[in-house]
């Protein structure tokens, strides 16, 4: 089957999603990343989609919490109107039978139903869960089932709907003779399989996740990311804390003078810490002797070596730690990061702190946790062992063919205690909280 990726062109995005599509063209699917100027040696077509997203990375890469938030989501609806006016065309000319969407490219998928076109939903990042059953993910909120969590919960999911749609993207559906509650968008996400790489294990319990949802591990393979230069003499053999703050939000430098200050203070240890490609190394000022500050590292590499790491919370650095069964110290800026970090917290893999309330001294505090606590580690190892044995690529891909049905035949789980429960769990003190469906308008 030839399958078609849409996915903002970021490299968090990026790389797992590629990930994903060598292990289908391994299994003689063909793939091709549709609105992408590149997609590490994968076959892309640009198409006539701005990158508005890569075009716009300095002014977002100093934005934090709801401001970012609303910023890139009024980025990713512009490119969504596009998409819409220009995806007929990029299916014609380039024949693919099937569609895997990341749903942060928010409602790109009303052009798949609109062809009537087989979609597959596969979020690169923390997915989107508006059920209201679990926090959203871009709240830092302790998963609870009150009845007073509950409504706080449907009260985040409604607040955060209003950035995901413009009034572009609402006439493109009614032209499109399609009813959709702008509440719910996961109303529009694929009724064949919406798979996440989020382990499991790693997640909040939710039985009002959809039959068709799926946990699997990590999108990570070791291939196809740029090669990178890395002075690997300097290492002194100390414990390596390794710091990122990912390939996004990474435009502040007090940030990183802060992370520097605050590992300072452990003697007898050595920081690697990646800046990304906003800033200079020379822009972080006076840093330790064994300290070494670049642009980017070879993040899998030096995961294998690190004792702690100090991150962003995304979902791929933290996923990539657990991987190697590194502990974290999770600040967390925007977007998804607040419910990774919240995940981290409830499964003690490390621990979290608002971004807004970092220092040296609290960042020195936490460090000297994660590196003094044993328990830590042992968790994080525990993620190791599960994400080993899973083998989520695999998993995915038995799925994405599962769900097309190509490939091997693997019933799913039907998912029928999920839907007993819903009505038990949702009880009237909440909002009730229906699962919409696309309907199509006469």
């Amino acid at each position: 089957m030839k399958i078609g990726f849409i996915c903002p062109n970021i490299p968090g995005h990026i790389n797992p999603m590629t990930a994903l599509a060598r292990h289908l063209q391994a299994r003689n699917h063909e793939v091709v990343f549709l609105y992408s100027p590149s997609a590490h040696g994968l076959p892309c077509v640009p198409g006539d989609k701005n990158d508005d997203m890569n075009a716009t990375r300095p002014e977002m890469s100093k934005l934090e919490g709801a401001g970012a938030i609303e910023f890139y989501c009024g980025v990713a609806a512009k490119e969504t109107e596009v998409i819409f006016k220009s995806l007929p065309k990029m299916v014609n000319t380039t024949g693919v039978e099937a569609l895997i969407l990341d749903p942060v490219q928010f409602f790109v998928e009303l052009a798949a139903i609109k062809l009537g076109m087989p979609y597959l939903t596969v979020p690169a990042a923390l997915y989107l869960d508006y059920s209201g059953y679990a926090p959203l993910c871009i709240y830092d909120w302790p998963h609870e089932t009150t009845p007073e969590a509950l409504v706080r919960n449907q009260e985040g999911v409604v607040k955060f709907t209003g950035f995901t749609h413009t009034e572009g993207i609402k006439a493109y559906a009614r032209e499109a003779g399609l009813n959709i509650d702008w509440d719910f968008p996961s109303g529009v996400f694929s009724k064949l399989a919406c798979i996440t790489q989020v382990p499991k294990e790693f997640d909040f319990e939710n039985p009002l996740l959809p039959p068709q949802f799926h946990h699997t591990g990590p999108f990570h393979d070791g291939k196809g990311r740029p090669k990178v230069d890395f002075p690997w003499d300097r290492l002194t053999g100390e414990p390596l804390i390794y710091a990122s703050m990912g390939t996004l939000m990474n435009g502040r430098a007090d940030v990183f003078r802060t992370i520097v200050a605050g590992v300072a203070k452990h003697k007898g240890t050595q920081l690697v810490l990646s800046i990304g490609d906003q800033l200079d190394p020379k822009q972080i000022g006076p840093v330790p002797g064994n300290a070494i500050i670049v642009n980017q590292t070879p993040q899998l590499e030096l995961l294998k070596r690190t004792s702690v790491c100090i991150t962003h919370a995304g979902l791929n650095t933290v996923l990539e730690s657990l991987a190697q069964g590194v502990p974290q110290v999770a600040i967390p800026i925007t977007f998804d990061q607040p419910g990774v970090a919240a995940r981290i917290a409830a499964k003690k893999t490390g621990v979290t702190i608002p971004f807004e309330k970092l220092t040296p001294e609290r960042l020195s505090t936490l460090l000297g946790e994660v590196l003094n606590n044993g328990v830590y580690r042992e968790n994080a190892r525990k993620f190791q062992d599960a994400i080993a044995r899973t083998n989520g690529l695999s998993m995915a891909a038995d799925l994405v063919e599962q769900a097309l049905g190509v490939g091997k035949e693997n019933a799913p789980s039907t998912g029928c205690t999920k839907t007993k429960e819903r009505d038990r769990i949702l009880q009237p003190q909440a909002r009730s909280l229906p699962l919409p469906e696309v309907v199509r308008v006469a």
